[in-house]
């Protein structure tokens, strides 16, 4: 789960982290309402999109010079004219894709005077099962330029969670940022003060970019992202509660309602299987068959005909497919339970794509009958290099 930047500084600030002052705003009204209550004479209007690169984003609906998703503003009227042109239009950023985010939210903060950018990121290195703390001096809008073009600028380092972060750490920090004095003790501090709180709200991902040392030798968080782990947000009402479904794809919102694990792919290929390793084997065996899946769907273990029902529904919402594949193994699951789902949904949408279905396991047969008594045009498999094959030449078929 994502959320926005004024929302990860607001938890940041929980903790003890220096963040600029600011508010966020829904309208040009509050915007204006907000810059009044900061000391200025220097704001920065932000969009808030759960993507980065918004500092180099151009809008759809403007001009090509109309560019930017972080702004400065050196009077109220800028503020108020930043507010308007933004609010509203399509921010393209190189995380979004083409298609952009609308900006429907506004953060305006306090100006800072800056003499040094640095970036500082925390996240869950699976390779080492450890969190890894991301450093360097590199801050700001080309940090991807870096990570390509000079990697050797960047620093990374490891924290065994079972040891927990240890004064060594944070000097390996300030040492990598290259700090001396105070600002030196100040990085040591800030990067203990990050990994307590990655670990306090379970995230997944904390990027700070940029990190700043003021002219008068501060650091501040200028810029954050937070991620989180979705499995863990039973344990933080308060920030699942910082959900904005807006930033999410429409399908998604509905396939999380109904306890399905989906995420849109790009291709034309529907899929709904049970379990997470069958799904990835599924979508690797659809692209060997020269194909593209059009989404990952898990249905889970124990899935009902209205889970069904509702997995069909929400592949069907993707205008892209223009075939399903159906992979289940019925372990804990009978297949003659999946196969009535499969021929409830089918009649209640109406389907009107090609339908591969490969059922194995518990019930087999009496799934597989179903299936053939349904007069329905369910195109039965064997087995999963058999499904594929036949989804793709249907497919193929139909165009």
């Amino acid at each position: 789960m994502n959320i926005h930047e004024y929302q990860a500084k607001e938890l940041l600030a929980k903790a003890g982290i220096a963040v600029p002052a600011g508010y966020p705003a829904l309208n040009v009204e509050e915007a204006v309402a907000a810059a009044k209550k900061l000391p200025g004479p220097l704001w920065v209007v932000k969009a808030q999109i759960h993507a980065g690169g918004r500092g180099k984003g151009k809008y759809k609906e403007l001009p090509a010079e109309a560019k930017g998703g972080v702004r400065l503003a050196k009077s109220l009227e800028e503020v108020e004219a930043n507010a308007r042109e933004m609010l509203g239009n399509t921010l393209v950023t190189i995380q979004t894709g083409e298609s952009g985010k609308q900006v429907n939210r506004l953060y305006v903060t306090d100006g800072v005077d800056i003499a040094k950018e640095y970036y500082l990121a925390l996240l869950v290195d699976r390779a080492s099962g450890r969190v890894a703390m991301v450093v360097s001096t590199e801050g700001g809008m080309s940090i991807e330029d870096v990570a390509h073009d000079t990697p050797e600028k960047i620093t990374t380092l490891t924290i065994d969670p079972a040891q927990g972060f240890q004064p060594h750490h944070g000097r390996e920090v300030a040492y990598a940022l290259k700090l001396t004095g105070e600002t030196n003790k100040a990085a040591q501090k800030l990067a203990r003060q990050l990994y307590d709180a990655f670990l306090a709200t379970d995230c997944s991902m904390l990027e700070i970019n940029p990190l700043v040392e003021t002219v008068d030798g501060k650091l501040l968080v200028l810029d954050a992202k937070m991620s989180f782990d979705s499995n863990a947000m039973y344990r933080h009402p308060d920030i699942e509660a910082l959900r904005d479904e807006t930033e999410e794809d429409p399908a998604e919102v509905e396939a999380s309602k109904s306890d399905l694990a989906y995420i849109k792919l790009d291709g034309n290929i529907g899929c709904m299987v049970n379990g997470a390793g069958l799904a990835m084997a599924t979508m690797d065996i659809i692209k060997l068959n020269g194909a593209f899946p059009a989404n990952f769907l898990d249905v889970g273990g124990g899935a009902s005909k209205e889970k069904v029902t509702a997995a069909f529904k929400i592949i069907l919402s993707d205008p892209a497919v223009e075939g399903i594949l159906v992979n289940i193994f019925g372990g804990i699951m009978k297949c003659d339970i999946i196969a009535d789902g499969i021929v409830a949904a089918a009649k209640e949408v109406n389907l009107s794509v090609p339908l591969v279905v490969r059922l194995e396991g518990t019930n087999v047969e009496q799934g597989k009958a179903i299936l053939a008594s349904s007069g329905l045009a369910i195109v039965p498999a064997n087995d999963l290099g058999d499904a594929a094959r036949k989804i793709v030449a249907e497919v193929k078929k139909a165009a």
